[in-house]
């Protein structure tokens, strides 16, 4: 993973959604995490909302880290979509196409299964190195986690920790960005 080529993409961490899924506080901890990398190391973040309607918006703690939180008509960082894929979702391929020669995409969210799952396979058949950060993406059960994990492992993408995203994203030691995102990591 090079920080020069990287989006940073987070699914549909919404309200109503995260509470029924695994280990929900400490995703949104990881989610926030890769955020704060992303932020500092000038990653684009790109957040989706399935059926904000029904589903609520995103979550309140990682609203708080966005650049531009207002929705994409805004051009903000949030894009709203009804299909499972965020890769076809309104604004979605628009928002990837402005951080031109990014063609590495970080995947973060919810549901592993579902949402993040067709994106990911969306991704790589456009054409886009895609890896997946298995401690920041999660599922309502421990089972359709793993399938989803494996399948997209499967497909060609890369399975990854938020602590191996910072890391290869710094490249050294040493430096002003290592001593401030080193000290994100308990």
């Amino acid at each position: 993973m090079d920080a020069t080529r990287s989006s940073l993409l987070i699914i549909d961490v919404q309200e109503k959604l995260y509470p029924a899924c695994l280990e929900p506080d400490q995703i949104i901890a990881n989610c926030c995490f890769l955020i704060k990398c992303a932020n500092r190391l000038e990653v684009p973040v790109i957040v989706t909302e399935q059926y904000p309607k029904g589903l609520g918006h995103t979550a309140k703690p990682i609203v708080d880290l966005l650049e531009k939180p207002g929705d994409s008509a805004e051009g903000g960082n949030v894009v709203s979509k009804v299909a499972f894929s965020a890769a076809p979702a309104d604004g979605f391929i628009e928002k990837m196409e402005e951080n031109q020669g990014r063609d590495q995409v970080v995947v973060a969210g919810m549901e592993t299964h579902v949402c993040v799952l067709q994106t990911v396979m969306d991704l790589i058949e456009r054409g886009r190195e895609v890896y997946v950060v298995s401690d920041a993406v999660t599922s309502r059960s421990q089972h359709d986690k793993i399938f989803g994990l494996e399948r997209m492992r499967d497909a060609g993408a890369k399975i990854v920790t938020r602590e191996s995203v910072m890391f290869e994203w710094l490249r050294v030691a040493g430096t002003p960005e290592f001593k401030e995102l080193s000290a994100l990591i308990k």
